[in-house]
């Protein structure tokens, strides 16, 4: 697996300028904090901030988060790039995205002895994204699979056993995109035999956007976060490509006739990472919030997440995961049984999202926009 290095030149002015407007236009969702609080500000996906994750840190410090959510990564850079050094306290970036605000200068260098590290299974001590030369950066909270999400009464687990089920005549009109380019481009270059589906040539990239302009038949609509839970559990949708378990372990918990699966040509991990915003007045709060939440107590309120579950880095809160919640723990694989969310990582099956090693993250955003505009 290679590591995902990319330097800042994925942040170009184009990029930018792409992102920019509509990560201005999203509304601030923070809470007004009483004047005897510590306001912490924090830039991340929705959820993070919301009570289940925040409120006894909060009770404990005295504090009260005030978030601002964004959906994607290129969308928190131009939120970020767009606001004042020190605006954001807290960061949480996927984990692609980190070398890009660190080499930009977005987020401070973090002391590794401060944190849980030893804790962490061996193949997330170092993980690619996290360090340069060295250095840490941020720190990995959580992560999870992206494969097949579909619906159990329209799809079996045989149909869903390959990304090619994406141009099954029997869901034409009925598949749909989570709006954005790195996982759903990642996934057609896996289903073309790529083996790092990030890292392909000029002719395997058109070969890439190729077979996703032969898919275009069968999409019904591009969604984001809210629409494409919405979709799934309306039946709008009965697959939708660029997700995982992170959505439908939601809609399952409400009674929806969904799921996800890895298929044969394997899957993509996304990756979550915190980090402290450059300049911030209240580093060392910020530190300690991240201190907490990679804490095994910490991990188990990540994995149990309202907003989205997801699997955690810290074999501690395994652990504890498996005495509080034990159906959640078996439910997303994080338990000693065989073919766990580790064996899939350690079998290969899995992929890290990373930037395009051999084209420009632009290159991608751009065939992302005229594809949904065809």
């Amino acid at each position: 697996m290679t590591g995902i290095t990319r330097p800042s030149a994925g942040f170009t002015r184009r990029t930018l300028l792409s992102t920019g407007a509509a990560a201005l236009a999203m509304p601030m969702l923070g809470r007004r904090a009483n004047a005897a609080t510590t306001e912490l500000t924090m830039l991340a996906w929705y959820g993070h901030a919301e009570p289940d994750i925040v409120a006894e840190f909060e009770a404990a410090n005295n504090v009260k988060f005030v978030p601002k959510y964004y959906s994607g990564g290129d969308n928190m850079v131009g939120l970020i790039s767009q606001s004042p050094p020190g605006t954001y306290d807290v960061i949480l970036s996927d984990a692609e995205y980190v070398q890009g605000l660190n080499d930009a200068g977005y987020i401070e260098e973090l002391d590794p002895k401060d944190f849980p590290l030893d804790d962490y299974f061996p193949e997330f001590q170092k993980f690619p994204g996290n360090w340069k030369d060295g250095h840490l950066f941020s720190m990995m909270t959580r992560f999870g699979f992206l494969g097949v999400s579909y619906n159990t009464d329209a799809l079996t687990a045989k149909d869903v056993d390959s990304y090619n089920v994406y141009w099954n005549e029997k869901i034409k009109g009925k598949v749909g995109h989570y709006d954005w380019h790195l996982p759903n481009l990642g996934q057609i270059s896996l289903l073309n035999g790529n083996a790092n589906p990030y890292d392909i040539d000029a002719a395997a990239w058109g070969a890439v956007k190729d077979k996703t302009k032969s898919l275009r038949p069968q999409i019904g609509g591009f969604f984001d976060y809210g629409g494409t839970f919405s979709s799934l559990k309306s039946g709008q949708m009965l697959a939708m490509a660029g997700i995982g378990d992170w959505i439908t372990g939601v809609l399952q918990k409400s009674g929806a006739k969904v799921a996800s699966h890895i298929p044969q040509e394997g899957g993509l991990q996304w990756s979550e990472c915190f980090c402290i915003g450059k300049n911030s007045p209240k580093a060392d709060l910020a530190k300690k919030w991240i201190q907490y939440i990679t804490s095994a107590k910490g991990q188990v309120k990540s994995a149990e997440m309202v907003a989205y579950p997801a699997l955690i880095p810290n074999q501690k809160g395994w652990d504890l995961l498996n005495q509080v919640d034990p159906a959640e723990a078996k439910r997303q694989g994080m338990t000693k049984d065989a073919g766990n969310a580790m064996d899939m990582i350690r079998s290969g099956r899995i992929h890290y999202r990373q930037w395009p090693v051999q084209q420009d993250l632009g290159t991608w955003n751009d065939f992302w926009s005229e594809y949904k505009g065809a």
